[in-house]
């Protein structure tokens, strides 16, 4: 570990008669009482905390044999000095790791013990079947082959042979026409749409579908963006209410809608780039979240195979392909936006590491990341096909909807059961569900919702087995509605 900063205490000004080794002592007992120095923890050798406290090694040594000799640090021989198990002490005085966390500033506002047994999150998906071995192989092939140029700084759109991997597989598997030029690179869609606000400018009017993705919209929210809802109806945003407004920007997932799944076709797709195509300064943004998982039908071409005018803004990411933890996502620019890019906002360094890009390029270009797609791809229909299965006692009083791509399905009361009604019998049954006003912009009452008493069922991490249990509990939650 690091050296530790000990504060010592100046015994002329405060009277405090404590010797150095003694406050030593003190501080390394209390820190391990306290658990900020965990079981097994290795502490600095005693030669290098006396040189960064600038005390003698003799005082250190004292220190360090109190502690071994009272239980709280064992001395392995040619290792060091390790933290001991310590079960039963407590620490005298009072600490502010102590206090309970409120709930509210708790991860996802859940205090200990609150956690559900089945949680039917429409984000999730399952790392179970990642090819972590593949992953590792190509990472040490990187690192022992690695020279000086991979920990150079690297260009600020990444890296070029990535932006032209992911061009290459975005033509083949979504009909998106783009050079590696026009990709963009970025750690997650966060700083994506960081670099549109530079692009497009502050202030803007956009549009977005209501209900929506939420995060996107708070991080317009934050540009102070100008943001018009937009109802949606059975085949996505209705341009006509989008032309009513001022917007310029229009932000949409036309080949499948989060939350509702609505898939945009082709008919309301060319009244979108018409409404685009209008005026000079109008563009889309196409976020194709999870374009890769459709169980049922033909593949849905990008909306950006179909723009002859350069005004679609295509945006993209490998958090639910491959992994959130990789936190790459892309964007490809319109040819006439990529010298404002270039001008505006290419001083920005690349938020992703050479090295995590490089891993990245070798694991789709060299077909790892196709045969772990299909498979995945396997695997979330069965859980698909299984789950709908289980929710036939469901259609009496629910309709399905959203079904056949995603990784969600949705549940709508055909009596407007209140949506917290439904949420909260489930959570009694100790399984977690989702519901759509969470994806609203606006404070939308359940009344005049066009899909009020709505559920989203995520079925991306649970297993077959936890699905049946899952639904099982719903069941008897929801009986008296069924």
């Amino acid at each position: 570990m690091n050296d530790l900063t000990i504060l010592f205490a100046d015994r002329k000004k405060t009277g405090i008669g404590k010797c150095l080794y003694q406050q030593i002592y003190e501080y390394i007992r209390d820190e391990i009482r306290k658990g900020k120095l965990p079981i097994g923890e290795k502490l600095p050798s005693t030669r290098s905390l006396a040189e960064y406290l600038q005390v003698a090694r003799s005082t250190v040594d004292a220190a360090y044999g109190q502690l071994v000799a009272e239980g709280y640090l064992e001395a392995r021989p040619c290792r060091g000095y390790f933290v001991s198990p310590v079960e039963g002490l407590l620490a005298i005085s009072p600490d502010v790791s102590d206090e309970k966390i409120p709930s509210d500033i708790v991860p996802g506002g859940k205090e200990e013990g609150t956690f559900p047994e089945y949680d039917f999150s429409p984000h999730a998906i399952s790392l179970k079947d990642f090819p972590f071995a593949t992953w590792k192989k190509i990472t040490k092939n990187i690192l022992v082959d690695a020279n000086s140029e991979m920990f150079a700084l690297g260009e600020p759109q990444g890296d070029y042979a990535l932006r032209e991997t992911i061009a290459r597989y975005l033509h083949s598997s979504r009909g998106v026409n783009c050079r590696p030029e026009q990709v963009i690179v970025g750690a997650g869609n966060d700083y994506l749409f960081m670099l549109l606000e530079k692009i497009l400018g502050r202030h803007v009017p956009i549009a977005m579908e209501e209900p929506t993705y939420k995060r996107a919209y708070r991080v317009f929210q934050s540009f102070a963006y100008e943001i018009q809802a937009i109802p949606m109806d059975e085949s996505g945003m209705d341009v006509e209410r989008l032309r009513e407004t001022k917007a310029r920007i229009a932000y949409v997932m036309p080949s499948h809608q989060y939350p509702t799944g609505v898939v945009m076709p082709i008919g309301r797709r060319m009244e979108l780039l018409k409404w685009a195509s209008e005026k000079e300064d109008r563009y889309i943004i196409e976020d194709d979240y999870d374009s890769e998982f459709r169980y049922r039908g033909k593949p849905i071409p990008a909306l950006q195979a179909q723009d002859a005018g350069g005004r679609v803004i295509y945006m993209g990411t490998f958090s639910k392909s491959i992994a959130p933890a990789i936190r790459v996502g892309y964007m490809v620019l319109p040819l006439r936006l990529v010298r404002t890019y270039q001008e505006s906002c290419g001083f920005y360094a690349s938020t992703v590491s050479r090295i995590d890009q490089r891993i990245l390029n070798e694991f789709i270009r060299d077909g790892y990341f196709e045969r772990y797609l299909n498979k995945m791809r396997k695997i979330y229909r069965g859980r698909h096909d299984f789950l709908l299965g289980e929710m036939a006692c469901f259609e009496k009083e629910f309709v399905i909807s959203g079904e056949n791509a995603g990784l969600h399905i949705l549940l709508t009361s055909r009596s407007q059961i209140p949506e917290k009604d439904l949420i909260g019998a489930a959570a009694g049954a100790g399984v977690k569900l989702y519901g759509i006003t969470e994806a609203c912009m606006e404070q939308a009452t359940q009344s005049h919702m066009p899909f009020a008493g709505t559920v989203l069922l995520g079925y991306g991490a649970l297993e077959e087995q936890e699905l049946k249990e899952g639904i099982g509990r719903i069941k008897k939650a929801w009986s008296a509605w069924l």
